[in-house]
């Protein structure tokens, strides 16, 4: 897990692409931005992470960013979904690439917020429907 909360540090904040977004667990304090840039038609083709989080966040994080190119807004909330049922006993295993590593995590409710926050943070930045050439960019 700590390997992939290091992994973060490739992936640079960078306020000069289209869209941002934020998160914070309510039960950590952890936070997440992202910085993303979008195709046409919403998929995102590159992104940037600032984490100021716990290393399961920050796992978690880096598990999203490896996963999240080619994706739009509407398969970000499925995965959210997912995920927050896998989380509360729910469901199974959500099928997003490389989320088995912090499976282990789920064993501690306090966490299940730092877990989520990258996928909260993309759903804050994007708009709700697909952005396209004249979307205003989040703030």
């Amino acid at each position: 897990m700590l390997a992939l909360a290091t992994s973060l540090g490739e992936l640079r904040f960078d306020p000069a692409m289209r869209w941002s977004g934020r998160a914070r667990s309510a039960s950590c304090g952890s936070t997440l931005a992202l910085s993303l840039d979008t195709d046409g038609a919403g998929k995102i083709v590159a992104l940037g992470v600032q984490a100021h989080a716990c290393a399961i966040g920050q796992a978690s994080a880096a598990v999203f960013a490896r996963s999240a190119a080619g994706k739009a807004r509407a398969d970000f909330a499925r995965a959210a979904a997912a995920i927050t049922a896998w989380l509360a006993g729910e469901g199974p295993l959500p099928d997003w690439p490389g989320l088995a590593a912090i499976e282990p995590a789920r064993a501690f409710p306090g966490r299940h917020g730092a877990i989520l926050l990258a996928w909260k943070a993309v759903l804050d930045a994007l708009p709700p429907e697909a952005p396209g050439p004249d979307a205003l960019p989040t703030a």
